[in-house]
């Protein structure tokens, strides 16, 4: 029999005191011993077990050949909660959506919650690479988890063999090939570190099978990792934080762009403290959204490639940019050597390689946003402060010279912007919008008001289409409470909508949006204005009857083409308990400004123009913009 300590430490869920290889049994959902000197467990176990000392509730993933001794054991361990997917990249988008929700509830950088995705060797590992390059680009913590050939085989280019170390090196934070299963509680210590804390993003591990069903001695789960090489910095050079201060108090025309860095940090409290001392107006990326509550006085919007004229021109007319926990990235700041030519710029990162990059900078602070945050603004003393008030007057005329369209109720066609408006009404802006990629994600951004922190995701730095539908179901997984819409449009529904089944099966009452115009909308925008309307391959005519398609896979659906059908139809898929569809069938050619072109400045953004207005741009009649992304 066990002793009474050992006893004590099973039912915690830890492993002190070890097991011979006399048989396991199981108990309440935990491993119980009968002989307490050595303790074996095969590699599969050891993940598994391991798991569940991280605290991971819920998994992603498919089965396949390499990985079938993990399944094998995952009954044993009740704990851990699998979810079927229809496709491995899926997997990846559900374990993204699943963190970044539950992000929402401001757990300490070594208790976040990381997503977690298996998949087998092969094509199964190829599968989660796009879920996994998405997660990396957007700093999402998670944790892949793949299987290979037998260690026999690496290298012989064996049946669903594949290099997914070497594939995944550049996309994620770190890698690892466990070839001995003695170092899996290590390795995976360290990935759930890894992931989460610093900058978070994707750490995948690749488990050989034969190393999966090899029998290891456990000495318990790692209590804390041994990482001399990592050290991110999380409090900031008190020098740079007064430097910061000094411009801060001699700035008549300040700005702060709030980055998600904002949101992964849990720092919104201390950015609204920070800002309503300051008086200083407030954008945010487009990841950023939900950072600051856009129905706060100082609340500006989003800026960029699509975001707010008012937002744009704040920026280039300023003369200090506090930049809060974002990368700087083209589609945030438009031609790089243009970026806010009057401004002096203060830019603070967790990552040190994010500050300088791309825009130059005048005071860098390297740390987490909550601890510059923490320490900047008492530094910032009230009565040195400049006279904001003529500034917020200017950016308000702005936003009232270049309003958001406004459209009459009784127009012949439905447009995406009254679709979103209509969910902001049924959902008092309560819901957690997830949206995929394209118009339908700008028209989301910028016309539903998000309040709430993690109440907007989206693909931001990858631009994956078929994310939304996946990463909404993890969203509604991670936080039941909250209501969940999946918000897409025809493109990109049709690339991951098998996971309908996920969602019919668990009955995850996420709500879907598909805003249908049978095109591939922003490359058609793209095409109509800088390639003379030449429109190749972007006609999505001949797609499903998503009703049909819907109730195939037991999900009632609802179809709107008026705008005076909006909210009954959303009120009857919002009543329904369960996952329900809407196809809103929108206006074929409408286009998403304001715009600033590729290879321009944010000054140079090209305003929207009335509902009314026969819409000429100047440039609807150029050919190919000689200037693109690459053009800094």
């Amino acid at each position: 029999m066990a002793d009474d300590n050992t006893a004590e430490s099973q039912k915690q869920g830890g492993t002190a005191g070890s097991i011979q290889t006399s048989p396991l049994y199981r108990e309440a959902g935990i491993f119980c011993v009968k002989d307490v000197q050595l303790m074996r467990l095969n590699g599969a176990r050891a993940i598994c077990q391991s798991l569940v000392e991280e605290g991971v509730s819920t998994i992603f993933g498919l089965p396949g050949g390499a990985i079938m001794p993990l399944y094998d054991v995952l009954p044993e361990f009740p704990q851990l909660n699998h979810i079927l997917v229809r496709h491995e990249q899926c997997a990846a988008h559900m374990a993204d959506g699943y963190a970044r929700a539950a992000g929402a509830l401001k757990k300490p950088q070594e208790q976040r919650t990381v997503g977690v995705c298996f998949g087998t060797s092969g094509p199964g590992a190829t599968n989660l690479v796009t879920g996994i390059c998405n997660a990396h680009m957007d700093s999402v913590p998670l944790v892949a988890i793949t299987a290979n050939v037998p260690n026999s085989m690496i290298g012989t280019d064996a049946f669903q063999e594949a290099d997914i170390t070497g594939i995944t090196i550049p996309i994620t934070k770190q890698n690892y090939f466990v070839r001995n299963g003695k170092d899996l509680p290590r390795v995976l210590k360290e990935a759930f570190h890894l992931a989460k804390t610093g900058r978070p993003g994707p750490v995948h591990v690749d488990v050989p099978k034969d190393v999966l069903l090899t029998d290891y001695d456990w000495n318990g789960y790692p209590g804390q990792v041994d990482l001399p090489g990592y050290q991110p910095t999380i409090v900031p050079n008190m020098r740079q934080v007064k430097e910061a201060a000094r411009l801060i108090e001699r700035a008549h025309r300040p700005v702060i762009i709030a980055g998600q860095g904002v949101l992964l940090s849990g720092a919104w409290e201390e950015l609204r403290a920070f800002a309503e001392k300051t008086n200083t107006p407030v954008m945010t990326t487009l990841l950023g959204i939900s950072g600051f509550p856009e129905n706060h006085p100082l609340s500006l919007g989003f800026l960029g490639m699509h975001g707010w004229v008012h937002c744009n021109y704040a920026v280039h007319h300023s003369d200090l940019v506090i930049s809060i926990g974002m990368r700087m990235d083209d589609r945030a700041c438009g031609k790089f050597a243009g970026f806010a030519p009057q401004a002096k710029i203060v830019h603070i990162d967790i990552d040190p390689a994010e500050i300088g990059k791309n825009v130059r900078v005048d005071v860098p602070i390297v740390g987490d946003v909550g601890h510059v945050l923490t320490r900047l603004e008492p530094e910032v003393q009230s009565e040195s402060l400049q006279d904001h008030d003529p500034w917020i007057a200017q950016i308000r005329e702005w936003r009232e010279q270049y309003p958001p369209k406004k459209y009459p109720s009784d127009t012949p066609e439905l447009y995406q912007p009254q679709v979103i408006q209509a969910i902001h009404r049924a959902t008092r802006g309560n819901a957690v919008i997830v949206a995929d990629v394209g118009q339908h994600q700008m028209f989301a951004a910028q016309h539903y008001e998000y309040i709430e922190p993690y109440s907007y995701l989206t693909s931001g730095g990858l631009g994956t289409m078929g994310y939304s539908l996946p990463a909404a179901i993890g969203a509604q997984m991670a936080r039941p409470d909250k209501q969940v819409w999946c918000v897409t449009g025809d493109g990109c529904f049709q690339m991951t909508l098998q996971e309908l089944a996920v969602m019919a099966i668990h009955r995850v009452p996420v709500k879907i949006a598909l805003l249908n115009n049978e095109y591939l909308g922003m490359v058609r925008q793209q095409q109509q204005v800088q390639y003379r309307g030449n429109l190749v391959e972007v006609d999505l005519a001949g797609g499903p009857d998503y009703i049909k398609l819907a109730q195939a896979y037991g999900v009632p659906a609802w179809r709107a083409t008026q705008p005076d059908q909006l909210d009954d139809t959303i009120g009857a898929a919002m009543a329904y308990p369960g996952p329900a569809i809407i196809e809103f069938r929108v206006a074929r050619t409408e286009d998403v400004y304001p715009w600033v072109l590729s290879g321009t400045s944010l000054g140079e953004v090209l305003p929207d123009t009335p509902y009314e207005s026969a819409r000429e741009r100047a440039l609807a009649a150029a050919g190919p913009s000689p200037k693109d992304g690459s053009d800094r």
